[in-house]
């Protein structure tokens, strides 16, 4: 497996069932959509890698989502692939020129869309990023999604991942709850700050009280991951 979930975004199940079958052979994870509201409320929840995406469907069109994804800090970054009956040079330009990062033309065979999709997440990875990290024995695997204290796997939920793997990749900043709400849960979940809180505590739990001292509580701000033990 690569380690990479990609959403694929069609009202018709015959394409998302040939590209999931695509997608599985070549090792990546997917999720599925069948129009705009369920795929936003995917992305907000899953934060998937890739976005492949119809053109047209019905109440909304996948122009309309990637140019609200593109808009939004917190999902600009995710890599979106158009897919499209559409082959005039027009709509092409209008799907690039609102964040489109390729184009591909209905019908195309499995083998261009993975070659296509490779080729795109490559270029959106930035260098070093899927390396493992690791802080004072504590390792992250980006790839595997596991995190282990020397041989030790550590047992944490999908949040506490996600927000270890933020804080391990910004160290020595301090951040509000705010801020760690946008990045870790996205700009459009609206949960409480004191959520943060709580995903705090139970990944200070899962790291265990040899390592918890790595993420510190800011008085007056938020928390800090740091090496550095505060006095």
């Amino acid at each position: 497996m690569t380690g990479k979930k990609v959403l694929i975004i069609d009202d018709e199940s015959s394409i998302r069932e040939m590209i999931a079958i695509a997608l599985e052979m070549a090792g990546y994870e997917y999720l599925e959509a069948e129009n705009i509201q369920q795929a936003h409320e995917i992305i907000v929840d899953h934060r998937p890698d890739l976005i492949l995406v119809d053109w047209m469907m019905p109440g909304g069109s996948g122009i309309e989502l990637t140019r609200r994804l593109k808009k939004d800090t917190t999902t600009a970054e995710i890599p979106v692939i158009m897919l499209t009956a559409k082959s005039e040079e027009d709509n092409k330009i209008q799907g690039l020129e609102v964040g489109a990062d390729d184009y591909i033309t209905k019908p195309f065979s499995p083998r261009e869309l993975v070659a296509r999709l490779k080729a795109v997440l490559r270029r959106a990875t930035p260098q070093g990023v899927d390396e493992p990290i690791e802080i004072e024995g504590l390792m992250l695997d980006p790839i595997s999604q596991r995190v282990t204290i020397g041989t030790r796997p550590l047992d944490m939920g999908p949040t506490e991942y996600r927000l270890l793997k933020f804080l391990m990749t910004h160290q020595e900043r301090a951040y509000s709850r705010a801020q760690l709400l946008d990045q870790v849960w996205g700009g459009n979940v609206y949960v409480e700050e004191r959520t943060v809180d709580v995903h705090i505590r139970r990944l200070r739990k899962a790291i265990g009280s040899t390592h918890d001292f790595l993420i510190q509580t800011v008085r007056g701000t938020g928390y800090r991951f740091s090496a550095k033990r505060s006095l």
